[in-house]
């Protein structure tokens, strides 16, 4: 670990150690006037390469800073109605000032061509128009082929490989992270640019101050005033009738923005998460998150095909969401913006796994046939009131989140004959409310912040009939010295297995810290205190008989306190830390060194057992950031992570977490302790006047525990008792990631290339048995698309992957096979009238574990009319044109040492006929 710590800093610190120089100065013109938005480029001698660039400011000033191997270089000055001027400098650290003569620039044509991709500071502008194709219809469309930009199915947006933190409408945060609704249903034409705001800090009052190492995303469009939104309405043939309607009309205006979102539709398209949180903004402006469910318990679940979503997702969904912001004073510095969304959604899902385990000394190998039918119903409520400000003398955000949830689940279960019918019922009540604020106060800034959480699950599995379960459990021992012995239960014939569960969760955070400047640095201590309380309560309903072929069998007794939880789970941590952060033109530092003070207790009642911890902890983190040459960015960063788990690791009745077997901890095990230590680097380099941008990224961890999970596999069933040892254990890994991207715009192409390799070792158990899992994995994908003819746009994606999974110390374990994956996606649409428009889609996806191989292949055609005067699309698409009805692939299940072999249900072959338009 050390040793990999040392090659990490050196190959960071000869990175920013090149030799750089910097020019400075001001351009005039001829009577002494400043220029402003002269462009100043520095380049090789005899090369048309420009190293480093800079537009000087409102008073004619700029400085560009660059790193050449060359003993002198050619600096060139360019703005309107000036005569060009280039000089051939020295390669070193120097101000200097230009006159620039007057001349006319000709304007040929009287045409202005506009740079697609244009920079100035941490802003990256492109031009849309550059970018889309006839067939793009919405903003997530055309910004898929940006270069530099990802778009994920769910509308979330990444830069360079990570997340964004903002996403502005015209610079208003309407959305608030839940922009998916925007990015898929804004029309490409109202949209003037996309702006990168680069290491944007989205705290007015913090800019300049505190650093960011994450990029936010703004809409410029093209009227400040706009009133716009996309519509579609589309009806299929088949059994059932198919139907899919979206309804997104939404306005733009100077003081107030809004957005209605309705979306309905059985045909596979997973509308319900646009309203997720996707962009978590600043820690600064307080906690947020998305409300989700403690779900602790569930049916047996068939499994999900790596496959778009549309291929595979039997549902029937309604979706309504709406947002609204409006500014509550004349300054326009206060925000008020109301959000809410309501889902309806029932899906269905069945697969058919065949699951081959590797032989013990004990047991010998087996194949394990299931058949599972679900049906998943959705029915949640969420609303959201904020209130802001955000300004250059003050910051203020309140946000109170109400949530609810009535989902249930269903499963129908066929394994080695058996036929199990599955219930769960998990209503849930989640109450939030998250304040921050930033006072000024003579040069200093005082922030003080405050959560607070609380939330109600229950849920009820139901299995009928019970003895569908025939799993492992712990026989009685006669002294406590006795090696375990496992026996099977056998629950009577006609009973139900019903295991009831509920959890109340309070979780608080309150801070308060003073933040002042020096010389550039901002130091910011804070003191604060987190309170967090669990109180759960279990119990487990079945009747277990003696098993008639069995001598002397004895069963458990469902009704002793055993199969009971009464728990309570409670966590104090005072804090303090010192914030320390520096920004300058090239730096940007910040690091958090925080001292905790952890107090946690668990309690449970049923067994007489009280477990404490008191442990002061050390958690500190930092990121460093080096921009050079104008177009590189070298970052470092590190932390030490400090969890004592939860109250899932704490509980000891045994608890039916899923049909597949009980859950159970040790009562006399310690709480757990993990600690994790990371360290990653970055360099980035991104250049929008050659359209170049690449990433690469590299990160190792080691963490450590003091709790092993210990799984018993009865291997005739398939079923699993969970346990856990009193053991320290550790598990590491390093990960290497890169990316190239570059836009030719002769031949209107966007290109890149990505690369990831991830390595972890760790310890684990399986029946008693101690071993190490090593896992390498791979992947390598491509990206292209294409403009360059009239008649014709293309967009191609690409990704192979490799897992390699190995159990060393397991007796018949070793490697297991192999597997091997290949994906690829091509949509290609041809022109070949006007108003007319002919697609074809292609998606492959193959596994292969080395002796068998898994093809499967989907297609699709279209057909489009455009009606150009009413901007109305009228779209008349057969998917899945082979009707294939089932995927098959191969999965490695290390944590069992063995492989599955699977099929899942898809859908069939469907004709839709769809409307599509613009409210305006």
């Amino acid at each position: 670990m050390k040793r990999k710590i040392s090659l990490f800093l050196m190959v960071f610190f000869s990175v920013v150690a090149f030799s750089q120089k910097t020019i400075s100065g001001k351009i005039t013109d001829e009577d002494g006037v400043a220029i402003p938005s002269a462009s100043v480029t520095v380049e090789e001698p005899g090369k048309d390469a420009i190293l480093a660039y800079g537009i000087t400011n409102s008073k004619g000033e700029y400085k560009v800073t660059f790193t050449s191997a060359e003993s002198n270089v050619d600096l060139k000055v360019k703005a309107f109605n000036q005569k060009p001027l280039t000089k051939q400098i020295s390669n070193s650290d120097q101000t200097l000032t230009f006159k620039m003569q007057s001349e006319a620039t000709e304007i040929k044509e009287v045409q202005l061509k506009t740079k697609m991709i244009t920079a100035r500071g941490d802003t990256i502008a492109y031009d849309l128009k550059a970018f889309d194709s006839k067939n793009d219809r919405t903003l997530a469309d055309v910004m898929k082929k940006i270069p530099g930009i990802e778009v994920n199915a769910d509308g979330s947006i990444l830069y360079q490989g990570n997340a964004i933190n903002k996403f502005y409408v015209n610079g208003k945060d309407l959305m608030e992270g839940g922009y998916g609704t925007i990015n898929n249903s804004l029309p490409k034409d109202a949209v003037q640019k996309v702006e990168v705001l680069e290491n944007h800090q989205p705290v007015k009052m913090l800019q300049g101050k505190i650093p960011s190492d994450a990029a936010a995303i703004n809409i410029k469009l093209k009227n400040a005033v706009t009133m716009t939104g996309r519509g579609e309405v589309g009806t299929g043939f088949g059994d059932p009738w198919l139907w899919n309607v979206k309804l997104t009309p939404m306005f733009f205006g100077q003081k107030s923005q809004w957005v209605v979102n309705y979306k309905t539709n059985n045909v596979g398209e997973e509308v319900e998460n646009e309203g997720n949180i996707i962009g978590f903004g600043s820690s600064w402006e307080g906690r947020r998150g998305n409300a989700s469910q403690n779900n602790w318990l569930s049916v047996e679940n068939s499994q999900t095909p790596n496959l778009p979503v549309r291929r595979y997702l039997f549902n029937n969904v309604h979706y309504l969401s709406a947002n609204y912001l409006t500014n509550i004073d004349k300054k326009k510095e206060w925000e008020l913006k109301a959000n809410a969304n309501y889902t309806n959604n029932s899906v269905e899902r069945e697969d058919n796994v065949e699951t081959v385990y590797a032989g013990t000394d004990a047991q010998a190998g087996s194949t394990i046939t299931t058949t599972t039918r679900n049906n998943y119903f959705t029915d949640k409520l969420k609303g959201e009131l904020i209130f802001t400000k955000n300004a250059k003398k003050g910051f203020f955000k309140n946000v109170t989140t109400f949530s609810q949830f009535w989902n249930a689940d269903r499963a129908l279960a066929i394994r080695v004959g058996r036929v199990g019918d599955q219930s769960l019922q998990s209503p849930t009540s989640s109450f939030q409310n998250s304040l921050s604020t930033i006072i000024p106060w003579k040069e200093k800034m005082v922030n003080l912040k405050s959560y607070v959480n609380y939330q109600d699950d229950s849920q009820t599995l139901t299995i009928s009939p019970a003895n569908y379960l025939q799993f492992p459990y712990l026989l009685p021992k006669a002294n406590a010295s006795d090696p375990d012995e496992f026996g099977i239960i056998n629950f009577a014939p006609g009973t139900r297995a019903v295991q009831d569960f509920r959890i109340k969760t309070l979780d608080t955070s309150h801070s308060a810290n003073i933040s002042f400047t020096t010389k550039g640095w901002t130091f910011t201590p804070q003191v604060g205190i987190d309170f967090s309380t669990d109180k759960l309560s279990t119990n487990f309903e079945g009747l277990a008989i003696p098993n008639p072929l069995i001598p002397n069998d004895v069963q458990p007794d469902f009704s002793s306190s055993v199969y009971e939880n009464n728990l309570k789970f409670t966590e104090l941590v005072p804090s303090a830390s010192v914030g320390i952060n520096y920004k300058s033109d090239s730096w940007s530092i910040f690091a958090n060194v925080p001292v905790n003070f952890n107090s946690i207790k668990a309690e449970d009642d049923l067994r007489g057992v009280s477990k404490s911890l008191n442990k002061t902890t050390f958690t500190p983190n930092a990121f460093v950031q080096y921009s050079f040459a104008s177009f590189w960015k070298a970052s470092l960063n590190g932390n030490i992570s400090n969890n004592f788990g939860d109250i899932q690791t704490a509980y000891a009745g045994y608890m039916l977490s899923s049909p597949a077997g009980f859950n159970v901890m040790d009562a006399n095990n310690p709480i757990p302790e993990i600690n994790t230590k990371s360290v990653g680097s970055r360099i980035e380099y991104r250049n929008p006047l050659n359209n170049l941008f690449f990433n690469v990224n590299y990160r190792i961890s080691d963490t450590s525990r003091n709790l092993l999970s210990s799984p018993i596999l009865d291997r005739t069933t398939g079923f699993t008792l969970i346990q856990y040892r009193n053991q320290e254990n550790s598990s590491q890994s390093n990960s290497f990631s890169g990316e190239i991207g570059k836009y030719f715009p002769k031949f209107k192409t966007n290109l890149s290339v990505n690369y990831r390799n991830s390595d972890t070792v760790s310890d684990a158990f399986l029946d008693n048995t101690q071993y190490e899992s090593q896992n390498n994995s791979q992947s390598y994908g491509l990206k292209f698309n294409n403009t360059y003819f009239s008649w014709m746009s293309i967009d191609y994606n690409v990704s192979m992957s490799r897992n390699k999974q190995e159990n060393v110390g397991l007796p018949n374990g070793g490697r297991l096979a192999t597997n091997k994956g290949f994906n690829h996606n091509l949509a290609a649409f041809l022109y070949p009238l006007e108003n007319h428009t002919l697609g074809f889609n292609w998606d492959q996806v193959n596994s292969s574990d080395g002796e068998r191989k898994f093809d499967n292949a989907f297609f699709d055609l279209s057909y489009q009319y455009t009606w150009s005067k009413k901007k109305i699309d009228f779209e008349l698409k057969w998917m899945n044109i082979a009707n294939r009805r089932v995927f098959e692939t191969y999965n490695i299940i290390a944590s069992q040492n063995a492989v599955q072999y699977t099929r899942i249900q898809l859908r069939p072959s469907q004709v839709m006929f769809t409307v599509k338009f613009n409210f305006k």
